[in-house]
């Protein structure tokens, strides 16, 4: 099973028709990925009995007619719970850990009749922008591997662009799900912060963090986040607004649309040839009928130095929590409590994650807050005022998703810092909660190019809308890994 060549809408037309089942498609699915991941290395686990039986259940149920994600197999990135089933969130302290409840999002999935059928590859902690800090393998992009996936949520983009699953959750903290979409060349949406439950999510940075999903076409992923948005009871942060039918949206007509185009985003660190990319994509919303200007945003610049001190301070509270006591992996040979802890997270955690604690511990000490914390939370709340003065204005922001196309593996590894700047047309999103989508925008090198859409808060609508009429007057979606389609 190829889903290159397909879409949500046709297959699940073919499994109302019966002519194929939900067992029969997930085998298929399941076959092709043991056939197509030595090559990719996507999965971390496949859920063979689980997804063969939940497939079963499905067909026993009927195919639910309305509901277009029944029977529909698809990927999670290994860092939401599953009952169960193995989940590492890609490190050796998580090694063999089973939980024994699933996630908020897993459980709307199922409910919706869809079938997981594996827990995918990422960065450790979802800590990393190539995938490259996974204790367990190295991803490699659908397009050419010998370049990176793209981080955290490096295996999901990979399995979706790769044509393993038709769809795939991953989460994003600091363009966590845009970046790795931008170098595979598909679709990825992170969703308003709230808008999707985190329930379930194990936690890099709460205030930051926020789950959402991979697909190859705005229409599959807009159909994608009905199913998993709305109110948690459990996810205090969790937004109660109703969730609208954000295909709806998609009409093909954006005349009118009024398009900000911030000058930062476009400054310096930014490839010559992945801006003329954008810069065409833009030319084509303006074709499309839309009104774009150019705007300033004058505290972008500052995003991340103010993402890694609030994200790695919230990452030091939340990773407290593995000490080797109640689950995943502990050290042996210590010799008092103390030792346990410093031996298991010692072996445990990888160099990156050590970093950001340690960043983040010293970011919170009597000595620092005021000068770290205190002082990064003080610029996020100027780069929220950034975009609320653009949106006053404006319905949408648009911009490269990354300033460069995927590169080779090692190559920032000796220097976190150059990796680290590699999201900074992505962070200032999340430190703002807003919605924000990727998009192919073309190639550059055989590579692609990602094209970002911001919207304000809950006006995922308004993304799709725009995204859906680019990709329907370009067609750059059947555009595929080996060939067109």
């Amino acid at each position: 099973m190829d889903f290159l060549t397909t879409d949500l809408t046709d297959l699940h037309t073919k499994l109302v028709n019966k002519e194929i089942s939900a067992v029969e498609l997930t085998q298929a699915t399941l076959d092709n990925i043991a056939a197509t991941d030595d090559k990719y290395e996507a999965f971390i686990t496949v859920m063979h009995a689980e997804a063969l039986a939940k497939a079963a259940q499905v067909d026993a149920q009927g195919i639910d007619a309305n509901n277009i994600l029944s029977g529909i197999p698809y990927g999670i990135k290994d860092n939401m719970v599953t009952e169960g089933v193995t989940t590492t969130a890609a490190s050796h302290i998580l090694e063999n850990f089973k939980p024994i409840y699933n996630a908020a999002v897993v459980e709307k999935l199922a409910d919706a009749g869809s079938i997981g059928v594996g827990k995918l590859n990422m960065d450790e902690f979802a800590m990393g922008s190539t995938t490259e800090t996974s204790y367990y393998k190295q991803t490699k992009n659908a397009w050419d591997q010998t370049k990176i996936p793209g981080g955290s949520s490096g295996g999901s983009a990979v399995a979706v662009a790769a044509g393993q699953v038709p769809f795939a959750l991953g989460s994003d903290t600091g363009g966590s799900i845009r970046q790795p979409a931008a170098f595979n060349g598909i679709v990825g949406l992170k969703p308003t912060y709230g808008r999707v439950s985190r329930w379930g999510l194990i936690a890099f940075a709460s205030s930051l963090d926020q789950i959402g999903q991979f697909t190859r076409t705005v229409k599959d992923n807009a159909a994608v986040l009905a199913a998993i948005a709305g109110h948690d009871n459990r996810d205090q942060t969790s937004s109660d607004r109703a969730v609208p039918d954000y295909t709806a949206s998609l009409t093909g007509d954006i005349k009118g649309l009024k398009i900000a185009v911030p000058v930062e985003y476009f400054g310096e660190g930014v490839d010559t040839d992945v801006a003329d990319t954008v810069k065409v994509g833009i030319k084509q919303l303006e074709a499309l009928g839309a009104i774009v200007e150019e705007v300033s945003m004058p505290h972008t610049k500052y995003g991340v130095a103010a993402y890694y001190i609030l994200g790695s301070s919230e990452a030091s509270s939340n990773l407290q929590r593995f000490d080797g006591i109640r689950y995943g992996f502990r050290a042996d040979n210590v010799k008092n409590l103390d030792d346990l802890y410093v031996q298991t997270r010692t072996q445990g955690f990888g160099d990156e994650v050590k970093r950001r604690i340690m960043l983040g511990t010293h970011s919170l000490s009597a000595g620092s807050y005021d000068a770290y914390f205190k002082k990064a939370a003080q610029v996020r709340t100027l780069m929220n005022e950034d975009f609320q003065n653009v949106f006053a204005k404006y319905d949408l922001i648009v911009a490269p998703t990354t300033p460069n196309v995927a590169y080779d593996f090692g190559q920032n590894t000796e220097d976190p810092q150059v990796a680290y700047m590699n999201d900074v047309l992505t962070i200032p999103v999340n430190m703002a909660g807003l919605p924000g989508l990727s998009i192919n925008a073309g190639f550059v090198d055989g590579l692609p190019v990602g094209m970002q859409l911001i919207g304000n808060r809950f006006q995922e609508e308004t993304v799709y809308k725009a995204a859906y009429a680019f990709e329907q007057a370009t067609r750059l979606f059947e555009q595929i890994p080996g060939g067109a389609k």
